[in-house]
């Protein structure tokens, strides 16, 4: 599986990184079919939510899966 991880007006943080990295690795052992995975992490300055926000874009066989998390960490949006 190819990973592409962004980062979108926040600053690079290894740990959210290697975080994500291992969980879509858990993922792919599972589901081998998955051909790769986007994921963004931006924050957000507005009321709405908690401000930290992953968002995930499996590239699979057919239509794409996608998931976003708004938390309190990027960990936690993981």
């Amino acid at each position: 599986m190819e990973y592409i991880i962004q980062f979108i007006q926040t600053p690079i943080r290894e740990s959210s990184e290697s975080l994500v990295i291992e969980k879509l690795e858990n993922l792919g052992k599972k589901f081998d079919w998955i051909i790769r995975a986007d994921v963004f992490f931006k924050e957000d300055k507005g009321t709405y939510g908690k401000g930290k926000i992953c968002d995930i874009r499996l590239s699979v066989p057919g239509p794409r899966i996608f998931a976003s998390s708004n938390e309190e960490s990027f960990e936690a949006a993981v």
